[in-house]
């Protein structure tokens, strides 16, 4: 029997990565030091955002990708959180629009410009508040324009994980969900800024993470209960 019937060829075996240039790469970055399971960084086509230590609130960098390098210690941010940002993720449909979730328990959604900053962003398009807990989780609609899901996480020692809420550009319709350690979810229309449902029940226990479906229409829940659960925002039923 040949041998090559009985290995199996990869078409990568010869395939071999290649280390970024320094110069290609973003440098002396004071990336944040809160202690959360979450992402910390977030990219788009335009621009890439990481969340940075900050006194007497929180902040965020908001960097052009072809601007690599060493950044300045002095480079402008957002900071608009009263207390340190725990999320952040990038609008799907406009890659100028950001929304960031805090342990100052609201979720503010940002304008970029369109060259980046030139000076320090403190005025968010919109702040949604509706919770008592951080917030540590937040997910655009994937199909939908300008709705945000956000949620908060707790972690053991460090108190419940709240969900915050997420929003967009006025006059935009949107809804976004935002589950808590209250272990409770809202679904807000963004543009508004308005609690249209209010999902009570669904969890006993905290919920650690969500995401939507591809279409939009349920969103999937982890929960500390060890279940998985899927769940119908509309009629504020877990259907799985």
């Amino acid at each position: 029997m040949s041998f090559r019937k009985v290995v199996r060829q990869s078409k990568f075996r010869h395939v071999f990565g290649q280390p970024v240039k320094t110069e290609q790469c973003y440098d002396d970055i004071r990336v944040s030091r809160v202690t959360w399971d979450s992402t910390f960084c977030a990219v788009n086509p335009a621009f890439l955002a990481i969340i940075v230590e900050a006194s007497g609130g929180g902040a965020f960098l908001v960097l052009p990708l072809h601007k690599t390098g060493r950044i300045d210690k002095s480079y402008p941010t957002v900071c608009g959180h009263t207390g340190p940002v725990l999320d952040i993720d990038w609008c799907p449909h406009n890659d100028h629009v950001i929304a960031s979730g805090s342990e100052d328990c609201t979720v503010m959604v940002w304008q970029i410009p369109e060259n980046g900053l030139s000076q320090p962003l403190t005025e968010p398009v919109v702040v949604l508040e509706g919770h008592s807990k951080r917030v540590g989780i937040i997910s655009w609609h994937p199909t939908a324009r300008n709705v945000l899901l956000s949620a908060g996480r707790g972690f053991v020692g460090g108190g419940g994980w709240a969900r915050g809420v997420t929003h967009v550009a006025p006059g935009d319709n949107a809804l976004s969900g935002s589950p808590g350690c209250d272990n409770v979810v809202l679904i807000w229309n963004v543009g508004t800024a308005e609690e249209l449902y209010r999902l009570e029940g669904l969890h006993p226990d905290l919920i650690y993470s969500v995401s939507w479906s591809r279409d939009g229409a349920r969103f999937c829940t982890a929960c500390k209960d060890k279940s998985v659960r899927v769940i119908d925002p509309r009629r504020g039923t877990v259907v799985a």
